[in-house]
């Protein structure tokens, strides 16, 4: 494999890398800003009540996108394999 095709494995790693990982810190940074603000407004300062909905939110949103996820991970690796059977 040459330097170029490595950064191109690379670049697409990258890529598929944030496709499955933004979506779930988008989740956690929402409610994370809808918690402060919730705290801010009511002046409780429970640090438990930052974490619990944090938890249970973005668990959930992992399983309704993990076909998603699923896919886009799936996608990558035919394409690294496919690299890999034509000989670089």
């Amino acid at each position: 494999m040459t330097g170029p095709e490595v950064l191109d494995v690379a670049r697409d790693g990258i890529f598929t890398f944030l496709k499955v990982a933004s979506p779930l810190m988008l989740v956690a940074l929402v409610i994370g800003v809808v918690i402060s603000l919730v705290q801010a407004l009511t002046q409780i300062q429970e640090q438990t009540l930052v974490a619990v909905p944090k938890i249970i939110l973005v668990g959930l949103a992992m399983l309704l996108l993990l076909p998603f996820m699923g896919d886009a991970m799936a996608g990558y690796m035919t394409r690294v394999a496919a690299r890999i059977a034509s000989g670089g």
